[in-house]
């Protein structure tokens, strides 16, 4: 570690090195080396911020094993704004629909920047490169280009139908302001509702918001709607009447963020 110019220059300023940051390269070390002892794992790919940490396994597993094995880097992928894409990134986009619905992983990519809309068609879809370049040409509309983007990686990851049906979803959530059956669910025993559920821990609960206290923040901003309408009371209490015919009640946060909370 203390080859690293990375550490060599801030011990030198004198500035601190937490204990997590001393030990995140020797447990990553220990990792690779115990997924080659007992898996076989000759390979660790990896963010090119991440080539110390493989090579140190490397090292170790050379040295106790007296063995081969690789490591592989790609140049981070970073947005307009600088922020790296990656699952320690508030925002996450996970592959596993179990984590990110295929109507999320549509608007996610539906909400792209504009700056970051033609390189995002060249990285993550299999349209050719000279046919991006003149639909960038030709097309005058970003968000027809944005809604392409999201049709064709929702494609890829979750097929064609999927891919449509978000779409679908999308207009039908935001232009008639109506219940798209394809987004998010997020299911509740009617029984639990005769005592009422706080909106509160319903938000938190079920990861609308990671917290009560950012549930909060959002009522007070009028950032939240129950059925398309503003929410003002951080105590209300959900009961059945908050639910349509169908049993069906409507979670807006803001106006990218809809789920459908369903009675089962």
């Amino acid at each position: 570690m203390l080859s690293y110019d990375s550490v060599k220059i801030r011990l030198e300023r004198e500035q601190s090195l937490s204990y997590m940051e001393f030990n995140y390269m020797i447990l990553q070390a220990y990792d690779f080396y115990q997924l080659f002892k007992i898996n076989k794992c000759i390979l660790q790919i990896g963010g090119s911020d991440q080539w110390g940490n493989i090579i140190n396994g490397v090292e170790l597993i050379r040295r106790k094993l007296k063995k081969d094995s690789f490591g592989l880097t790609t140049p981070l992928i970073t947005l307009a704004s600088g922020a790296k894409m990656g699952k320690t990134e508030k925002g996450a986009v996970w592959l596993n629909k179990d984590l990110f619905s295929s109507y999320d992983y549509w608007q996610f990519w539906r909400n792209t920047d504009d700056r970051d809309v033609e390189r995002f068609l060249n990285f993550f879809t299999e349209i050719k490169t000279d046919k991006i370049k003149e639909l960038i040409k030709e097309e005058k509309d970003i968000n027809k280009l944005k809604v392409l983007l999201a049709n064709e990686t929702t494609k890829l990851l979750h097929g064609e139908i999927a891919s449509k049906k978000a779409e679908k979803t999308a207009k039908e959530t935001f232009k008639s302001g109506g219940y798209g059956t394809n987004l998010p669910e997020i299911k509740i025993k009617e029984n639990d509702l005769k005592t009422g559920i706080k909106i509160l821990d319903l938000l938190s609960l079920n990861k609308i918001m990671s917290s009560k206290s950012e549930a909060r923040r959002a009522i007070k901003s009028n950032a939240l709607k129950i059925n398309n309408e503003i929410l003002t009371d951080e105590n209300k209490i959900i009961q059945l009447n908050d639910f349509t015919e169908k049993k069906v009640m409507k979670v807006s946060f803001g106006k990218k963020k809809h789920y459908l909370v369903k009675i089962i």
